[in-house]
């Protein structure tokens, strides 16, 4: 049986793992142009093939939270946000009502934000003092 030394291991492991990754030059990239040509068929009243429209997109508390959550971090910092888990969750006539909660006797504000189950837009973001 033949022994393969260190370096071949190496040299063999390199050619396999580019061989089996995938090279960015060989993704199909549409542009900018069709970009805004999508937005415009979005927000025309033309009939559109394939476009999901259900009830409800948003379906439940976690999915919610995961939405929510990004928007909150990028505008009122992670470590604020997170120290006012566990949020405060309803949902109520297709719309997510979502807070943060203090610690009992702790006196400041915390976020609110709604957003709307259907689309994923969001009414209102604010947070107290």
């Amino acid at each position: 049986m033949r022994k393969i030394g260190l370096l071949q291991c190496l040299i063999l492991f390199m050619s396999l793992s580019t061989a089996c990754g995938q090279d960015k030059n060989e993704r199909t990239v549409l542009g900018k142009s069709t970009a805004e040509k999508e937005l415009e068929l979005a927000l025309s009243e033309r009939p559109q093939h394939n476009v999901i429209s259900q009830s409800t997109i948003i379906k439940d508390n976690s999915t919610a939270i995961k939405v929510a959550e990004p928007i909150l971090f990028s505008v009122y910092g992670e470590d604020n946000i997170i120290n006012q888990r566990p949020y405060e969750v309803h949902f109520i006539e297709h719309y997510w009502v979502i807070s943060g909660t203090l610690p009992e006797g702790m006196l400041g504000g915390t976020f609110l934000i709604i957003i709307d189950s259907r689309n994923s837009e969001i009414l209102k973001l604010t947070h107290g003092k």
